[in-house]
């Protein structure tokens, strides 16, 4: 997604900013002593659990950096990693090497107004944050992905692009080969109709809906759209190829056909027939309700395994989430140790009222807690979770012996210490053969190899899940791996339904962070959680292994006079932990909600515009889990909630 490129820092990412001016416990012996920054002329050499403040400039591998935010370092947050919090400078050696030159640039689609273009990724030795978009010698656009449609251009004209991959550094590739292509006739004589749609078939039903897809036709011009009709009614028109029709009958069959059409107005002969008949009434869909909890909110946050009981939460938990381990060397690695196995809980921190002990070889941290959380609440299960935004560079060295990968998590998620604890793992690769905060070239079927490998080990006995974007925009993130293919060896999925838009885009427009639905101004097409359930679906993901997401939190900007969204800003709202996003359990009284769209809420108060859920639009969001035959539906994360555990609550009652 477009925001996971340009600054923006994901729910998950809330662990790279969570400590700005606070100190952090850092594990005892596991770095040394905390350090302060040198008060001498010369640059200071990063190191984890030291506080920075913004201005303070240092040195890594021969590179300087400035400090964008004030903040306490830890493992994993070093700059180059990081460039919410860091930048490199040009001096000291500073970054100069240029990104490589984008490969493959070519024209995916023309109209009479427009031409469609993709290219293949470059690679950076620190990171590509953007392409610049040429036709001819004209900057067209600055984006973050790989596709743009130049509009706006002449009928029955050629066209040539090129495109350069930049730095945060401002370094800038060698252009690409250019390619030309050549728009359409206007309202010419183009006579000759699409190819027949082959292969309609149903994805999924519920008690009220069909979920359909089919293959592409072809055109000597272009495909501009598909007519879906119910028997002899045209249900709707529509430019990919899936929809799910809604508002059916329980237990009824409906016949579907479809046909292309193109821009001189021929459709292509129709389809053959498919008949698909609705679930019996009652509602469908699973009961899961998964929670994320963050390995670092026992910092700063002050977020206990003690805080999913006491706010009610693991009693309507089905399954916990532990974020996360680190990927390293090809491998699973611990990314924390003080925090998951060494720190002490005293009686008054602890799920049972029972300290722990310093005896050889006892478990502490927050591992011991699941465990005594797992014997107070016997029905739920918990994953040890392994990427995230920051740790996911290393699984292309992972992709490359998936074998090695998947035995060394098996041997550190079942390491007799806490063996017991686990009852699976769950990856967070953001992400497969596309960017995230690095860009990955590992090859749109890695994804599938690596889960294959880690069931293949991990075996029928332990649960193997997966979160996974919600780019569902043509040739987005959810195309770039074979998410269809991997579906057999997991569990589910959990497709990460929020995040959409934020202030990363500092002067708007305002737009919801989790939008259910699409709405006439959205400022992306297709950036919109129905879109990515629908096309997880149309790649063969049965319905009952996608959980729906849902943020605990809200994005929101400053500066806006405009209550509804669309609004201008001036730049991110503040925050507790980082500008632009704020716990629910926070907004819900600063900031309360004003309004709906698309199925989440918004809020203007003063100059502030923010996007949240509640319960009431939490409680729309789980009738349509069920609606659609999801197996659930999960959050990130825990201690954004009310300490009475508002949200959560919601999702239970939601889903039954």
């Amino acid at each position: 997604m477009r925001h996971k490129t340009i600054g923006k820092i994901l729910a998950g990412l809330t662990a790279l900013l969570l400590p700005l001016t606070a100190a952090v416990a850092a594990p005892p012996g596991a770095y040394g002593a905390t350090t302060s920054l040198s008060s001498a002329s010369a640059l200071a050499a990063w190191a984890p659990w030291t506080a920075y403040t913004a201005g303070t400039r240092v040195t890594y591998d021969g590179t300087e950096y400035e400090c964008l935010q004030s903040h306490t370092s830890q493992p994993g947050w070093e700059p180059p990693n990081v460039p919410a919090l860091w930048k490199a400078t040009g001096g000291g050696g500073g970054d100069t090497q240029p990104p490589s030159k984008p490969a493959d640039l070519r024209s995916t689609g023309v109209t009479s107004t427009s031409v469609s273009l993709t290219w293949n990724a470059s690679t950076d030795n620190v990171a590509v944050t953007g392409y610049n978009l040429y036709r001819g010698t004209t900057l067209v656009t600055t984006v973050t992905g790989t596709t743009h449609t130049d509009t706006g251009l002449t009928a029955n004209t050629p066209y040539t692009y090129t495109v350069r991959a930049k730095d945060a550094a401002g370094n800038l590739s060698p252009p690409s080969d250019p390619v030309t292509a050549t728009t359409t006739g206007g309202g010419g004589g183009d006579t000759q109709p699409p190819s027949k749609p082959a292969d309609l078939r149903s994805t999924g039903v519920t008690s009220t809906s069909v979920s359909l897809t089919w293959n592409a036709s072809t055109d000597n011009v272009a495909v501009t759209g598909y007519n879906l009709y119910r028997g002899t009614t045209l249900v709707t028109t529509v430019t990919g190829t899936t929809h799910t029709d809604t508002g059916l009958t329980a237990n009824t069959p409906y016949t579907y056909t479809v046909r292309a059409k193109d821009a001189a107005g021929n459709l292509s002969p129709p389809s053959d027939p498919v008949t698909a008949t609705t679930t019996g009434g009652g509602g469908g869909g699973g009961d899961k309700v998964l929670g994320y909890f963050v390995q670092w909110g026992v910092y700063q946050r002050g977020y206990h395994v003690k805080n999913i009981d006491t706010s009610g939460s693991a009693a309507k938990l089905t399954h916990i989430n532990y974020a996360f381990g680190n990927v390293q060397n090809g491998q699973c690695a611990i990314g924390d140790s003080y925090a998951d196995y060494d720190r002490f809980y005293s009686a008054a921190e602890s799920v049972d009222g029972v300290a722990d002990t310093w005896d050889a070889g006892a478990l502490r941290g927050s591992f011991n807690q699941l465990r005594k959380l797992k014997k107070k609440y016997p029905h739920i299960k918990v994953l040890f979770s392994f990427g995230g935004w920051t740790w996911s560079g290393g699984f292309g060295q992972a992709a490359a012996n998936p074998a090695a990968f998947a035995e060394s998590c098996y041997r550190l998620v079942e390491d007799p210490r806490w063996a017991d604890v686990f009852d699976g793992i769950d990856i967070d690769w953001e992400y497969p053969n596309a960017c995230g905060l690095t860009c990955d070239t590992s090859g749109p079927a890695a994804f599938r190899t690596l889960m294959s490998a880690l069931r293949s080990r991990f075996g029928a006995g332990n649960l193997v899940t997966a979160a996974i974007t919600a780019d569902g925009t043509s040739g987005g993130k959810i195309d770039a791996a074979d998410y269809g293919g991997a579906a057999q060896y997991v569990d589910w999925y959990n497709v990460m339904t929020y995040d959409f838009f934020g202030a990363w885009a500092a002067q708007g427009p305002t737009a919801p962070h989790s939008p259910l639905t699409s709405y006439s101004g959205i400022p992306t097409p297709g950036f919109f959680s129905d879109n990515a359930i629908q096309k997880l679906k149309g790649k063969g993901v049965p319905s009952s292994k996608l959980l729906l997401g849902i943020g605990f939190y809200g994005r929101g900007w400053t500066g806006v006079t405009q209550a509804a969204p669309g609004g201008t800003a001036t730049g991110p709202a503040p925050g507790t932990y980082e500008q632009g996003i704020e716990d629910y359990k926070v907004l819900k009284t600063r900031c309360p909600a004003t309004g709906t769209v698309a199925g989440t809420a918004y809020a203007h108060c003063g100059n502030q515009w923010w996007s949240y859920d509640t319960p009431s639009t939490i409680g729309g969001k789980m009738g349509y889990s069920k609606d659609q035959g999801l197996g659930g539906a999960f959050f990130w994360e825990l201690s954004g909630d009310t300490t009475n555990g508002e949200l959560i609550t919601a999702m239970r009652n939601g889903l039954g």
